[in-house]
């Protein structure tokens, strides 16, 4: 039960404020815990949401505008309230009330109420620094209706940023009405945010000042925070529960990133918002056990210690007895070892080893994996380095020749995970071997072993079914995470053998990973105690599901499950849900499409892919689904005119131009086919179209382009003796021509 908002006495102040059970008015931690009080006050944790007002809104409201490609929007006050005129859901200007403003600096967001209990965040803030309006976005705006219009599910504050704002946020969203009933205890982020409910400790408390005896035990009624209370929040994850519980493992509540090359750059960098716990897991650091409250003040949130005399707390020519075994001395605050003069920009720690990269266009982050510089790998793989960094408009081999000259050579010659990873990211056979030897390294970071797992997963297969085996038995929760989220890569008959182990595991996100890649292995596949593992493991996947119920995104993830289950109905459901939650999500739709497919209702099919392409014209996936939908009703006509569509918005999918060649060759249009595939994209190298493009060539007796063709297909395929001998063959007739 919840004690609601008017029974408390910030009602007045907020609405959505309501103390939750276990929990107290965060004015009663402050009335015994004045100085912790007061510093927390300082930090930005402290404003990180709060009710519009004179006092919290930072942007300038005095009717000013900002255009940005064609959309006008017009910050204004009226009755000491906050409004702003801009493009609506409906895609018309309208006036909206600013209710919360989001986060302090060094940008300011702002939320509106748009019914239902949605507040959605604007996708424009202001510049603390510059003291200016500008527009998050990149690239065209989205279209109102889209996901990614500020009215639409991205933007959604209840479905995407309630959890790390506010003090134990519940989004409390109703799948009936698509509606939100969302409660917090505190508007921003209080002290129990990461001390957890403090009802106990209160309770004790006051037993103690009346001299009561008390049954709560040493911690006081109250969980102990450690860095795992940081990575809730400051970490790119999926969260398994309801919210964060204080004093409970981060891996039984979020299910972190791995170092996919989307958010990733191959060296391990932070490429797209990754926040700290991902590139810090992969450092020295943390393997060595410093934590986050070793830079990082508790209350204030501040650094211990400013430039580099937060860095030689430990690395000093004296070893800390605390990290003696890991040996961090050295003299390095000194121009010998920087190169540039104390105290300039290039003498201080972080500039070299944590460099800052900007994400929301005015909020530069410190990259938190701790690494050396290292300008050869910029210029072989594009990664950022320190050096050209500062150095702007400076080479990367100006860099390297630079820091051959301070340092030698040796430094090109350290271990590096940038060969690896970069190699799989481009699909190449020939990184597995490297992954293999980055999981087998003492060394190297569980979240690194983890994430090589999961790459080699990709490019191997089958191939690699006994390294996944191998990884699943780790002590390590994060290797085998990657373990699980690799069994997804193997054929459906070698997951259980793999991964099956994994669906026991202690840790929660392991066993909702484990569940997620055994979908398809229908329950009676499993015998004894390991089908009992399945079906409680299928429960903690019911669990995150029922957390994330208002992610369109989840629900199409688990109408795939369901229907890998043999559960064609409750599959129909989940990706229905998907569509109601998000109609532009193209997945969803795809796969209630193939659903109908695979149970044999081609008509509904062919519907379902032509009422999403009318929601999302431009999407090729969506043309393509629904050509081969046409197909199977034998409307070749329509069906290659969806191709060619799908193949003008996506002309380097060889699938795609490969589908519409065998579609023209089967309407007599052999010519086409070939002229079309005989013009192959840079780089293009797929050995399915050059084998289609070489079947119509020597169906049309073009020998000549038919040839350059075969010998590429050779070369993809050098141990091929069919392909060699066709080159053979080729060739002798070209020469009699």
């Amino acid at each position: 039960m919840h004690a609601r908002a008017e029974n408390v006495s910030t009602a007045a102040v907020d609405p959505l404020i309501s103390i939750h059970d276990g929990f107290v008015d965060e004015k009663k931690c402050a009335s015994c815990h004045a100085s912790e009080a007061e510093a927390f006050a300082k930090s930005n944790h402290a404003k990180a949401m709060a009710l519009a007002g004179d006092e919290t809104v930072r942007g300038n409201f005095n009717n000013v505008e900002l255009e940005h490609d064609g959309i006008a929007s017009t910050f204004f006050r009226r009755d000491s309230r906050f409004f702003v005129r801009t493009e609506g859901p409906d895609g018309k200007q309208a006036e909206f009330e600013i209710k919360y403003t989001f986060a302090y600096e060094p940008l300011q967001q702002y939320l509106v109420d748009l019914g239902g209990g949605r507040l959605q965040a604007l996708d424009m803030a202001w510049d603390t620094n510059k003291r200016e309006w500008f527009w998050l976005g990149q690239g065209k705006p989205a279209k109102p209706g889209s996901t990614y219009h500020w009215t639409g599910p991205f933007y959604r504050w209840n479905r995407t940023c309630i959890d790390c704002h506010s003090t134990d946020p519940q989004a409390n969203f109703q799948p009936g009405t698509k509606e939100y009933r969302s409660t917090y205890v505190a508007t921003s982020i209080g002290c129990q945010s990461c001390h957890g409910g403090g009802a106990k400790h209160v309770e004790w408390a006051e037993a103690k000042s009346q001299s009561a005896l008390t049954t709560i035990g040493p911690d006081l009624g109250l969980a102990k925070p450690d860095a795992s209370t940081c990575f809730g929040c400051h970490s790119r994850r999926t969260r398994l529960l309801g919210g964060q519980q204080a004093g409970q493992p981060f891996l039984d509540q979020f299910s972190p990133a791995l170092l996919r090359p989307d958010l990733y750059f191959p060296d391990g960098q932070i490429l797209d918002e990754v926040f700290e716990y991902g590139s810090f897991q992969q450092s020295k650091m943390a393997k060595a056990g410093v934590t986050c409250l070793d830079c990082h003040t508790q209350h204030e949130a501040k650094l211990k210690a400013q430039g580099n005399a937060l860095c030689t707390q430990c690395h000093t020519e004296i070893t800390p007895e605390r990290f003696a075994h890991y040996n961090p001395a050295g003299d390095f605050d000194t121009p010998a070892h920087t190169h540039h003069p104390m105290g300039s920009p290039g003498a201080q720690c972080t500039s070299c080893h944590m460099p800052e990269r900007t994400y929301m266009k005015v909020d530069p982050r410190r990259d938190h994996s701790l690494t050396i510089p290292r300008p050869d790998l910029s210029a072989a793989y594009g990664t950022p380095n320190a050096c050209t960094t500062c150095h702007a408009g400076k080479p990367d081999t100006w860099a390297a020749e630079i820091m051959d000259a301070w340092y030698g050579t040796s430094w090109r010659e350290r271990p590096t995970i940038a060969h690896a990873f970069a190699g799989a990211a481009q699909d190449d056979p020939a990184s597995i071997e490297a992954l293999r030897k980055i999981v087998a390294d003492r060394e190297q970071a569980a979240i690194i072993k983890g994430s090589a797992i999961a790459a080699m997963s990709r490019i191997g297969g089958a191939d690699v079914v006994a390294d996944i085996k191998a990884a699943a038995e780790n002590s390590d929760p994060l290797v085998r995470l990657g373990a699980a989220e690799a069994g997804n890569n193997l054929p459906p008959e070698r997951r259980s053998y793999a991964i099956g182990k994994l669906l026991g595991d202690e840790t929660r996100a392991v066993r909702v990973a484990a569940a997620t890649a055994l979908g398809s292995t229908p329950p009676l596949n499993f015998l004894g105690d390991e089908r009992k593992k399945f079906a409680a493991a299928i429960e903690d996947l019911r669990a995150y599901v029922k957390a994330n119920a208002d992610a369109a995104e989840v629900q199409n993830n688990f109408g795939s499950f369901l229907l890998g289950q043999q559960r064609p109905g409750e599959a129909e459901t989940a990706f229905r849900e998907a569509i109601a939650l998000d109609p532009a999500l193209s997945g969803a739709r795809i796969n209630l499409a193939e659903l109908y497919r695979a149970t044999g209702q081609d008509e509904k099919s062919e519907r379902a892919y032509a009422e999403a392409i009318a929601i999302s014209p431009d999407q090729a996936d969506l043309r393509y689904g629904h050509a081969l939908s046409l197909v199977r009703r034998k409307a070749m006509p329509s069906a290659i005119d969806e191709l060619e569509r799908a193949v003008s918005l996506d002309p380097r999918n060889s699938r795609y131009r490969t589908t519409l060649a065998i579609a023209l060759d089967s309407v007599g249009r052999t010519a086409d086919a070939f002229a079309m595939l005989d013009q192959p994209l840079p780089g293009e190298t797929d050995a399915n179209q050059l084998g289609t493009t070489i079947q119509f060539g020597l169906k049309l007796r073009r020998y000549s382009e038919t040839l350059k063709h075969a010998e590429a297909l050779a070369r993809l395929q050098p141990g091929d003796p069919q392909i060699a001998d066709l080159v053979r063959q080729l060739r002798v007739i070209v020469e009699k021509e």
